[in-house]
C-alpha cells in the first residue's frame, strides 16, 4: 500500500488528484464544525448523552459528529445513499427506469439528475421533520423565519456533499461519496479511542491497563483481517469461449471467469437492517412520549444497545430479528443486482459456457445454485463482523461508534481507491510506451 502511494506521488497527473481529494477532505470537515445558525447546539450532545437512540448514534457515526454538532453537514450523505438505493430499487419496479439503466451514458445521466433532485427532496423532508420534532428545543426562537433557515441550511450542505462527492469522481480518485463516508467516520477513531480509554484503561494498575489494551488491539485486528477475508473472498466460475472462424482466421478459445464475491452485498443489508430496527425509535425520539409496558419492551428489543446487557438479556431477542433482516437483505440486493438470465444470455451470445454446463438454462440454474450458499456465507460473515461490536458495547458497555459496518466501509474505500490509483499508474505506463 505504501509502496503505491509513494509510486503514485511521482506521477504529476496522479498526485494532482490525489492533492485534490485531501482539499476536498478538508473542506467536508471544517464545514462539518460549522454549526447551523439560529439553534441550540449542545441540544443534540446532551441528548446522545441521556438517550441510547441507534437511529441517532448510527447517523452521528457516518456524519463524523456533524449531527451531535448539528452542523450545516448534520445530514451528511446519507439522503444521497438513500436516493441511490431508492432508485436502484424503483428500476425492477419501473419499466421506463430499467430503460434508463440500459440506455448507455444518456440513460444513467438521467437516472443521475433524478437521484439528485430526490436526494434535495429527502433534505428537504429530513430537515423539516427534525423541525417539527425537536421544535423550540432545537431553534433558538421558533418562527417561521428560523425554520427556513435552518431547513435552507441542512438542505444545502447535504447538496454540497453530493457536489463534492461527484467532483471527486471526476478530479480526484476513489469513489466520491464513499471517500466522504470514510473520512467521516476516520473522524470519530480519535473519539472511540478515548471512550476506551477512560472505560477500560484509566485508573488501572499497569498490569491491567496494558492487559486491556492488548484485549481492544487484539479485538479491532480480528474484526479487520475478517473484514479483509470477506471483503476480498470470491467463486471463481469458470467460462471458457468456442473458437470461430472470422475471415480467413479462427479467433476464440480463450478461457475467462466470472468472479462472484462472496460479500456481494457489501454493507447494504446492515444498513437496511440498522434503518428498519431504528425506524421506531425514531418515531418516538419525535413525538417525545416513551411507551410503557410491552410497547417499551419492544423498542428495547430494536434497540442494538441494549443486546448482550446481563441485567436485560430479553431485549437480545432483537439481535434474532436482526440476523434475520441482514440475510434477508442479502439475498434480496443480490437478487437486484446480479442477474443470472441475463449473464448466461451475454455468455452464449458471445459463444461462452461453464465446463460442464449446458448453455442456456441449465446454466442459470447452475449460477443460481452457486449464488445461494455463497450469499449465505457472505451474510454469515457480514453478520458476525456487525455482531462482534454490539457483544462488547452491551456485555461490557464499550460505548463506541466505531463497529463492524464502519470497518466494513473503511476497507472497502482504501482498497478500491488503491485499485484506481494502481489502473491509473498502469494507463499512464502504458501510454508512455506507446508514445516511446
Amino acid at each position: 500500500m505504501f509502496k503505491t502511494l509513494r509510486d503514485a506521488f511521482k506521477i504529476k497527473e496522479v498526485r494532482h488528484r490525489i492533492f485534490y481529494v485531501l482539499f476536498a477532505l478538508v473542506v467536508i470537515r471544517v464545514g462539518s464544525q460549522i454549526p447551523v445558525p439560529g439553534v441550540d447546539t449542545s441540544f443534540f450532545s446532551n441528548y446522545f448523552n441521556n438517550s441510547s437512540n441507534d437511529a441517532f448514534t448510527f447517523l452521528n457515526a457516518f456524519t463524523g459528529g456533524g449531527f451531535t454538532n448539528f452542523s450545516i453537514f448534520a445530514l451528511s450523505i446519507t439522503p444521497y445513499i438513500t436516493s441511490s438505493i431508492i432508485i436502484q430499487l424503483l428500476t425492477i419496479a419501473i419499466p421506463k427506469l430499467e430503460e434508463m439503466q440500459k440506455d448507455g451514458e444518456e440513460g444513467r445521466k438521467k437516472l443521475t439528475a433524478i437521484t439528485r433532485y430526490l436526494t434535495v427532496g429527502l433534505s428537504l423532508f429530513e430537515s423539516i421533520a427534525m423541525c417539527i420534532g425537536f421544535g423550540n428545543k432545537l431553534i433558538l426562537e421558533l418562527n417561521a423565519v428560523n425554520v427556513i433557515v435552518v431547513v435552507a441550511s441542512l438542505t444545502a450542505g447535504s447538496a454540497f456533499l453530493m457536489w463534492i462527492g461527484e467532483q471527486i469522481n471526476d478530479k480526484g480518485v476513489g469513489n466520491g461519496i464513499s471517500m466522504v463516508l470514510l473520512i467521516n467516520i476516520l473522524s470519530r477513531i480519535p473519539v472511540d479511542m478515548i471512550t476506551l480509554f477512560e472505560n477500560f484503561v484509566k485508573g488501572k494498575t499497569i498490569a491491567k491497563a496494558t492487559v486491556a489494551w492488548i484485549v481492544i488491539a487484539v479485538i479491532i485486528l480480528a474484526v479487520t483481517i475478517l473484514v479483509l477475508i470477506l471483503n476480498g473472498a470470491e467463486r471463481r466460475i469458470p467460462v471458457q469461449y468456442s473458437k470461430k472462424m472470422v475471415g480467413r482466421k479462427m479467433v476464440g478459445g480463450q478461457s475467462s471467469h466470472i468472479p462472484l464475491k462472496v460479500n456481494t452485498a457489501g454493507v447494504i443489508p446492515i444498513i437496511f437492517a440498522s434503518s428498519i430496527m431504528s425506524f421506531p425509535g425514531i418515531i418516538v425520539a419525535f413525538t417525545g412520549k416513551t411507551p410503557g409496558g410491552w410497547g417499551g419492551k419492544i423498542i428495547n428489543m430494536l434497540s442494538s444497545s441494549n443486546w448482550f446487557k446481563p441485567s436485560d438479556w430479553f431485549s437480545s431477542i432483537g439481535l434474532i430479528l436482526y440476523v434475520v433482516l441482514v440475510i434477508f437483505f442479502a439475498y434480496f440486493y443480490t437478487s437486484i443486482t446480479f442477474n443470472p438470465i441475463e449473464v448466461a444470455d451475454n455468455m452464449k451470445k458471445q459463444g461462452g459456457f461453464i465446463p460442464g454446463i449446458r448453455p442456456g438454462k441449465a446454466t442459470v440454474d447452475f449460477l443460481n445454485s452457486v449464488l445461494k450458499y455463497i450469499i449465505f456465507i457472505g451474510a454469515a460473515g457480514l453478520t458476525i463482523v456487525a455482531v462482534i461490536p454490539f457483544f462488547f458495547n452491551g456485555m461490557f458497555s464499550a460505548e463506541v461508534s466505531f463497529g463492524g459496518t464502519s470497518l466494513i466501509i473503511i476497507v472497502s474505500v482504501i482498497l478500491e481507491t488503491l485499485k484506481q490509483v494502481e489502473s491509473m499508474m498502469l494507463v499512464r505506463n502504458y501510454k508512455g510506451f506507446l508514445n516511446d
